[in-house]
């Protein structure tokens, strides 16, 4: 009678799980097919041929940072060699209109593009803001996304699809639905092996709070949420035509979580060297002031107040002895409310250091105004620990500073190593180790500064414009086969 019983419940939920499955396969065919249908409805260009839509997902492209020059550079490249496309940009700056956007990217990057860009402006992009999630936030940006790229696949569907900002999860969405040929510039994979022993180890961080790390279980929750998170973002990242990353450690980890290693490719970030190579390099001349520069966004990430903290130490050992005064100059861009609270917060935590009058906040500044203070630097200084890239590294570099940067990602395997045998610059991990390379860098003779600056300024052709076009269009190649 229990036997019956069970059958005559499962059986026709089995039936209508069955019934559901196939109402929403065929739902999701029509969908496919009614997109389909309005690709083909576009019309033809001067020429009588339907122009090929190459779409970038880039919902914050008018933030001003590394990012964002990858993506102009992407344009700007695919404009020079295909004349039959139009490049479209998915982004959710409403606050800007097109035209605004491009002499942005014009007047922070150097970057002019050869043909105008179709902007499609997106209203739900507050779905993928982390300040919407307290808690979940990967799982909650990652769901939000699809939603976003639901909104940008309705409003705009292209014939090509590249994510140029890390949201893996719009992938299946834009290949299945969209009958796309899709692919990816991953800058930073969004959950990494090493965000995984972080948890693992109970390591306190910016993305690991410390009433987590101070509780077993509560870790032991987390560490099996990211290892779920961590095989989804596996399973949507290896829907992917084309991926394309910006390092070696970002390629280590991409290749152990998406697995596929036959359509992945090293494609460098392109870095504005060329407009720093006409600043002479020469051996300093006596001066009252010397100056440290950091570039980087004001993010959490960045750890900014590692690079205070270390200047508050240099300054206090009183370690440059007799030497001219310092000064620390953090350059940055302030993309919404919360980076400019960020910034109060550290101008707060100069101020408790007493180091207020020794540190400079110049926020959103000009291209030009940036390349003179990185003439004027004698070091440069980052400071994130397992960043993906680095392009202020590279800049800096090209610029001629004597590069201070963390010991880890990017700088460590690809930016901050010998080249041709020499130095090309320094690697630190704490705020002991920065604070003593920063004295041991100042204690150096000016010649012997020279001879690391040319060294770091023959290395970094590696990182120009024209090497990421090369490898961006040999790249992205098969996408337009």
């Amino acid at each position: 009678a229990c036997c019956r019983l069970l059958c005559s419940l499962l059986l026709p939920a089995l039936f209508l799980s069955g019934i559901l499955c196939i109402c929403l396969v065929v739902l999701l065919w029509g969908v496919r097919l009614w997109i389909q249908r309005k690709k083909h409805l576009r019309s033809a260009g001067r020429d009588g041929k339907r122009p090929l839509l190459v779409a970038f997902f880039h919902p914050y492209c008018n933030a001003g940072g590394g990012g964002e020059r990858v993506l102009w550079c992407a344009i700007r490249t695919l404009q020079k060699k295909y004349r039959n496309v139009t490049c479209v940009v998915y982004t959710g700056d409403r606050d800007a209109t097109g035209e605004e956007i491009v002499e942005g990217a014009f007047r922070r990057f150097n970057i002019k593009l050869i043909h105008p860009v179709k902007f499609v402006f997106l209203e739900k992009r507050f779905l993928v803001e982390a300040s919407l999630y307290p808690h979940f936030t990967l799982l909650g940006q990652s769901l939000g996304s699809v939603f976003l790229g639901w909104e940008a696949l309705l409003k705009c569907a292209p014939d090509i699809y590249i994510d140029s900002m890390g949201y893996a999860f719009t992938i299946p969405l834009f290949k299945y639905l969209g009958g796309c040929r899709v692919g990816c510039y991953v800058h930073y994979p969004t959950i990494s092996t090493d965000m995984l022993s972080v948890v693992r180890n109970q390591d306190t961080r910016f993305n690991n709070a410390a009433f987590i790390t101070s509780s077993p279980l509560f870790s032991k929750f987390k560490l099996v949420y990211y290892y779920f998170f961590a095989f989804m973002y596996g399973l949507v990242g290896s829907c992917s035509d084309v991926v394309m990353v910006n390092s070696s450690w970002t390629l280590n980890h991409i290749l152990s979580l998406w697995r596929v290693g036959a359509c992945t490719s090293v494609v460098y970030p392109p870095c504005d060297v060329q407009a720093f190579l006409d600043i002479p390099l020469e051996v300093e001349k006596s001066t009252s002031e010397y100056s440290i520069v950091s570039v980087s966004q004001f993010r959490p990430e960045k750890d900014h107040p590692l690079q205070i903290r270390a200047f508050a130490k240099l300054l206090k050992e009183k370690r440059v002895g007799q030497q001219p005064s310092l000064k620390l100059i953090l350059i940055g861009g302030c993309r919404n409310q919360q980076d400019e609270e960020r910034v109060n917060n550290l101008k707060r935590l100069c101020e408790e250091l007493g180091v207020s009058d020794d540190v400079v906040f110049r926020i959103n500044i000009p291209f030009e105004e940036l390349k003179r203070h990185l003439a004027e630097a004698t070091i440069g200084l980052h400071t994130m620990w397992n960043e993906h890239f680095g392009i202020g590294v590279v800049e800096c570099m090209a610029a001629g500073t004597v590069i201070l940067a963390h010991n880890s990602g990017g700088p460590k395997l690809d930016i901050v190593v010998r080249h041709e045998g020499r130095v090309t610059g320094f690697l630190a991990e704490d705020e002991d180790s920065y604070a003593e390379t920063m004295a041991y860098i100042f204690s150096l003779p000016p010649e012997k500064r020279l001879e690391i600056r040319e060294s770091a300024r023959r290395s970094v052709h590696r990182f120009s414009d024209q090497h990421f076009e090369d490898t961006f269009l040999l790249s992205v190649e098969p996408l337009f086969k």
